[in-house]
């Protein structure tokens, strides 16, 4: 994630989307109305057309390392501190619940009661991403306050070129549950979701649901226009995403948990049109790590 500047001009109030791109689920790439609509937080949104993800060609996942291969690229997800692939349906990476590494003092200081505490008063951190903190979205003036922060950087993404967005970590209000080490609210997770959703469209963006297999559905009625999925194949949950987005799934396996080898991933016929195997750190061709094939 880039250097944040915090714009005094940062849209304030987002409404809640309701609508998302009316599109086939089942049905190939395309360009779809997404229409932001109206709900219980304040906010005007606006019509835009959104170009939903190809659901054929060549598919790579390059959070870690961006490179170009040889053939090219047909959909590729970056980081938001890299510049889209030429020539591809690029989706930009956002961590929209929880910080980034390289960006604890941005949330720090006079920031800091928009992270999650424990009971004791102790700042919330993942377990297994250690530099990592929860943002808490339990009040409309907490998710705000987050959207001025975050919202530069989706608003960015296409500036930079992207055609859309996938929003990490949506999945927090079912990992810290209980008060002991934080809690966090279903709904005020879903509320701030609905605002990136309402900030994407408003830029052009598509949105991808990140994960949380428990959620496709809501994910779905709040207007997330796809979804990128990690190990839907080596847990058995690909269903719970192609039979409710359809095609316009993106998946990524790991070499690392593949329980039943990657041959019966491809064959599975709950799995996404675009479905790679890639290493756990996604790091370039030149490194001795790096993995990748694609069913």
């Amino acid at each position: 994630m880039p250097q944040l500047i915090v714009a005094a001009l940062v849209v304030l109030t987002l409404s809640a989307c309701q609508g998302g791109a009316t599109a086939d689920p089942a049905a190939g790439p395309g360009t779809a109305s997404a229409t932001a609509g109206s709900g219980s937080e304040a906010g005007a949104g606006s019509d835009a057309e959104v170009t939903l993800p190809p659901t054929s060609g060549t598919f790579d996942y390059q959070l870690g390392t961006a490179y170009e291969p040889d053939g090219g690229l047909d959909v590729v997800v970056r980081d938001a501190t890299a510049e889209p692939a030429d020539g591809a349906y690029g989706v930009c990476y956002v961590n929209g619940f929880q910080t980034q590494p390289d960006q604890a003092d941005l949330w720090l200081g006079d920031n800091e009661g928009l992270l999650l505490h424990d009971a004791a008063g102790e700042l919330v951190v993942d377990p297994d991403w250690p530099d990592e903190y929860i943002l808490d979205p339990s009040t409309e003036d907490d998710r705000d306050r987050i959207l001025d922060l975050l919202g530069p950087v989706i608003t960015g993404c296409a500036d930079a070129g992207f055609s859309a967005v996938e929003i990490d970590n949506l999945d927090t209000w079912t990992r810290f549950t209980d008060a002991g080490t934080g809690l966090i609210e279903k709904d005020a997770a879903l509320a701030l979701a609905s605002a990136y959703i309402d900030l994407a469209h408003g830029a052009g963006l598509a949105i991808g649901q990140k994960n949380a297999a428990e959620a496709t559905t809501d994910g779905h009625e709040l207007g997330f226009d796809f979804a990128v999925t990690e190990e839907c194949g080596a847990y058995a949950e690909c269903g719970e995403y192609t039979g409710v987005y359809g095609r316009h799934v993106l998946q990524i396996e790991y070499t690392d948990n593949l329980p039943d080898g990657f041959a019966a991933v491809c064959a599975d016929p709950d799995r996404a049109p675009l479905t790679i195997l890639r290493d756990r750190d996604l790091v370039g061709p030149d490194d001795e790590a790096y993995a990748y094939e694609q069913c």
